[in-house]
């Protein structure tokens, strides 16, 4: 073979490999070195096939992290309900949520004003990642008024979903009030949850739910992982 195209041929192997699901969207390539080792050329050989993979948007690089395969992203819809396990099965994908933190504390001054409580008033904070197909999507923060939901942790614990938690509360329905979306960058904390590089763009989404008659019943802040989401917002009911 002219080694003119042994470049493509590697790439025509990664494109098969990628194609079979041997790696999977999000997943990191093997590093140059090693691709070098594993089709006996030099790593100039290798980046020129990565180029071209990445010119055809299979994959994609981060500084100092690697290369990975492209992920498709999921348009996610902001509306009046925003259930992420509804959202996320309606689009054929498997939603799951790993709860880090259950904690009742007093409530920071942005948190009290936004759920209309007493300054220091005890709150039920909810963190975690919510996953599609096991892929990390966002990470959120959920704040609850204590007094109102005693019950609340316990019942997240047993199900891993708010959504049922709150009914088991007593909070058949709640719809989102406001919602505030800003550009940000990952810090490394952030990083390491969503499994992203540092400073890679995020999505931060800061809203209010209230209850039927218009109550706050919960202030909530999630960061979206920028390359696996597209945030649709609907304006009216849905």
């Amino acid at each position: 073979m002219p080694r003119s195209t042994i470049w493509k041929a590697i790439a025509d192997t990664l494109t098969t490999e990628i194609t079979a699901a041997l790696y999977r969207p999000g997943d990191k390539l093997p590093t140059e070195a090693q691709l070098a080792a594993r089709f006996g050329v030099n790593r100039h050989t290798v980046r020129h096939a990565l180029a071209e993979l990445t010119a055809q948007g299979i994959v994609h690089s981060r500084r100092g992290a690697g290369v990975f395969v492209a992920v498709t992203p999921t348009d996610y819809a902001l509306g009046r309900r925003v259930r992420f396990h509804q959202n996320i099965a309606a689009l054929g994908r498997t939603p799951s949520r790993q709860i880090s933190r259950l904690e009742t504390r007093p409530a920071a001054l942005r948190e009290a004003e936004a759920l209309a409580l007493p300054a220091g008033a005890a709150v039920h904070v909810i963190e975690g990642v919510s996953l599609a197909d096991g892929q990390p999507l966002a990470f959120f923060r959920s704040v609850f008024p204590a007094a109102r939901f005693p019950a609340l942790l316990e019942h997240v614990a047993e199900t891993h979903s708010v959504t049922a938690a709150l009914l088991a509360c007593g909070l058949d329905d709640y719809t989102r009030a406001a919602t505030r979306i800003t550009a940000k960058l990952a810090k490394p904390v952030l990083a390491l949850a969503l499994q992203i590089a540092e400073r890679a763009p995020v999505l931060r989404a800061v809203a209010i739910n209230v209850d039927a008659a218009g109550a706050p019943v919960e202030y909530g802040s999630t960061w979206f992982a920028g390359d696996r989401i597209t945030l649709t917002v609907t304006p009216g009911p849905d």
